[in-house]
């Protein structure tokens, strides 16, 4: 369970979710700034002077029942700011680099299967007994299995 961990947090993906996290929070007083400064005002010229732009009371003489839409118009371009600027400045630099990373890495080899490995070993005991005999072999080094083609009649030789 340790292991599993250690790879979690070696992986990348904690870091890389700090680095958004941290930066994100320090980019809230520039969102913020911009929003109160700029966005309040232009917001403000298009609604009333009294109270909060865009902003209407369900019952009149109680403020508790002010709809304040300017402070959600607000909210959302601030996130999208947000989320736009994490989204370009992390995200895309990190994608990139994840691909140069597998453009880098060598192609996994394909094991080879038990039938390969197994007709490299007949093929090499035929080789060994060819050797040994002082000629060729004249049949399979074993018994015959299900991927020789010949049948035999000579003892398995061991």
């Amino acid at each position: 369970m340790l292991k599993g961990f250690r790879d979690f947090i070696l992986q990348g993906n904690v870091v890389e979710l700090a680095t958004a996290v941290i930066i994100g929070g320090a980019f809230t007083a520039i969102v913020t700034a911009f929003s109160d400064k700029i966005i309040n005002p232009l917001i403000a010229a298009v609604g009333g002077a009294e109270g909060p732009a865009l902003s209407f009371q369900i019952k009149p003489d109680v403020p508790e029942t002010t709809i304040d839409l300017g402070a959600v118009i607000t909210a959302a371009i601030n996130f999208l700011i947000v989320a736009a600027i994490v989204y370009f400045i992390i995200i895309v630099p990190m994608n990139k680099l994840n691909e140069l990373r597998k453009r880098g890495a060598p192609e996994e080899e394909v094991p080879p299967t038990a039938e390969d490995l197994l007709g490299d070993i007949r093929e090499i005991l035929r080789t060994q007994a060819a050797t040994t005999a002082g000629g060729p072999a004249e049949g399979p080094a074993s018994t015959p299995g299900p991927f020789d083609d010949t049948e035999s009649t000579d003892p398995p030789r061991h």
